[in-house]
């Protein structure tokens, strides 16, 4: 079984018991995690060995509500100016899904998670779209996955806003992965039952997408609540709330993910508390299309775990927790308020959400846990403890480098340099042909 030792840098183990650990090492071994005690303890000869001298050694970032498919949009000036958000699905997001073919997703995948890689993040949990290239397209997402060796939960974005057919596509593309992911049982994809938002899936489709879900255990992924339009929409059509809506089909519950939560009120917030539906905050995506604040402050004090996204706003998830921050301050109209509740969104809830959907021990550094590990650049210029990591991770470490990235012990980037079989250049290249395609049809 192939060894290796990380030794000489601070570790932060996360976790339910947090520790800052010096003089300390940690033992890879098979993908996990074998030992983490005093650098005396380790004399032995080890496969690889890093020095993380000058770094912090902690758990990789996870990421809770992702869309690879944006990547090809970059520098697109195509679109209409947008007053609200419907328009900016209608203007954009809508116009760009319908462009992209099986290659475009592939490779909007494949440098998204290249850039992850460099940015620390070590898992993602997915949510794609693209209605002219339903079938086959989360397995050309999972390829990305695994030539790159990080962790993806995927589904497709069932709606009805591009007719029967296509719907249709997307049960069956949802179902299908979902056997894929429990036939094979891989440690680094899984599935959930994806579905765009509650006012674009009428209740026949919606009745049909819980029932294939429920028979094949899975949970489900949906935007909720994002905007007030959503819930003005599902008042006038169905004499529902969103989150009414979904708890009357039974999408709700503990391996559900309700991305956003812009807009719940009083019961809806009490019907995600009670159904153990986890939520994903996406600070910057809130931000940038106007929608509002999410009051995740209101919901943890609920007993809502809530996990932070980016939308795919970024790949870069202390970027996201310090935007998350100001946020709460914002919307709460206090400096002081939420600085727990945000950072323990990414620091603590994006592990429990993930290992609800893994079944692994991810997020935290300790012997038996999954050796999903990286290296940042960091000498702490004030004390660095149990009582001041989360101040340093805000204010310090959210600005250094990622030096080394770690997924189930094996070493995807190394003082900077990815050491997996990619050339980066000869994809952004083809990425770059591929847009021109991507564009004529937008």
């Amino acid at each position: 079984m192939p060894t290796l030792l990380i030794q000489n840098g601070i570790i932060i183990t996360l976790g339910e018991s947090n520790k800052v650990l010096y003089d300390h090492a940690v033992l890879i071994e098979n993908g996990t995690i074998k030992k983490v005690s005093p650098r005396k303890e380790f004399s032995g000869k080890y496969d690889k060995v890093i020095d993380a001298k000058g770094k912090v050694v902690m758990p990789g970032f996870i990421n809770v509500h992702m869309h690879f498919y944006s990547t090809l949009v970059r520098g697109l000036g195509k679109a209409k100016p947008s007053k609200d958000f419907v328009e900016v699905l209608n203007h954009l997001w809508w116009k760009l899904d319908k462009a992209l073919r099986l290659e475009d997703c592939y490779y909007s995948a494949l440098i998204m998670m290249m850039n992850a890689i460099r940015h620390g993040t070590t898992t993602f949990i997915d949510h794609h779209a693209s209605p002219m290239a339903v079938r086959g397209s989360l397995m050309q997402i999972a390829k990305a996955s695994k030539e790159t060796g990080l962790r993806s939960c995927l589904c497709y974005e069932l709606s009805d806003r591009d007719g029967e057919k296509i719907a249709q596509e997307g049960l069956d593309e949802n179902s299908d992965f979902i056997r894929y992911c429990n036939d094979n049982k891989d440690d680094y994809l899984k599935a959930l039952f994806g579905l765009h938002a509650s006012f674009t899936i009428c209740d026949k489709t919606l009745e049909r997408a819980a029932r294939l879900g429920h028979d094949l255990k899975a949970g489900f992924h949906v935007h909720t609540a994002e905007a007030e339009s959503d819930q003005e929409y599902n008042m006038n059509n169905f004499g529902l709330r969103v989150v009414e809506r979904f708890h009357k089909f039974g999408i709700l519950g503990p391996h559900t993910i309700a991305a956003h939560c812009t807009h719940v009120n009083d019961k809806e917030i009490e019907l995600l508390a009670g159904s153990n539906t986890m939520v994903a905050h996406n600070a910057q995506s809130n931000q940038n299309n106007a929608v509002g604040i999410a009051d995740i402050v209101k919901l943890q004090q609920k007993g809502i775990l809530v996990g932070l996204g980016t939308d795919a706003m970024t790949v870069n998830m202390t970027e996201e927790l310090r935007v998350a921050m100001w946020g709460q301050h914002l919307r709460h109209n206090n400096p002081s308020c939420g600085f727990m509740e945000v950072a323990s969104t990414l620091l603590y809830n994006n592990a429990r959400i993930a290992n609800r959907i893994w079944n692994l021990p991810l997020g935290e550094i300790k012997a038996g846990a999954v050796a999903d590990v990286i290296l940042l650049d960091y000498y702490p210029p004030t004390p660095l403890n149990e009582q001041t990591f989360l101040g340093h991770i805000v204010f310090g470490i959210s600005q250094c480098p990622v030096d080394t990235t770690i997924v189930n012990g094996k070493v995807l980037m190394e003082e900077k340099k990815l050491t997996i079989p990619v050339d980066e250049e000869k994809i952004a290249a083809r990425a770059r042909e591929l847009t021109v395609g991507v564009w004529d049809r937008f």
